[in-house]
């Protein structure tokens, strides 16, 4: 599932939330349009996508992969954005974490 190509069109839309850290670093918040606002639990886990923390602009994959490459920091969910982390090369198939069935990430890019 992982593994595959994943084919970037401009149809796809993430939701991009852009943070400055106190040292000026650029955290970046992605997720699937059609999971903000929602959240997810499993076990003693939780991914709560309804804070503002996820409450960004809507931005196509190009976009999305440009301001993603430019990030110190990325907190990524939903299967498009995780798929589209992969094909950019920003993460691994072992960064990635489910909660609910929903993929998750979140790594430092150096």
């Amino acid at each position: 599932m992982y593994g595959m190509r994943y084919k970037k069109t401009d149809q796809d839309i993430m939701i991009v939330k852009i943070h400055k850290t106190e040292n000026k670093q650029i955290l970046v918040a992605v997720c699937d349009k059609e999971l903000l606002g929602k959240k997810f639990e499993e076990c003693n886990k939780q991914l709560d996508l309804s804070s503002d923390f996820y409450d960004g602009d809507e931005r196509s994959d190009k976009e999305t992969s440009d301001i993603m490459r430019n990030s110190y920091m990325l907190n990524l969910v939903g299967e498009k954005t995780i798929k589209l982390a992969l094909e950019d090369g920003l993460i691994l198939p072992e960064n990635i974490k489910k909660i609910a069935d929903i993929p998750y990430a979140n790594i430092i890019l150096q």
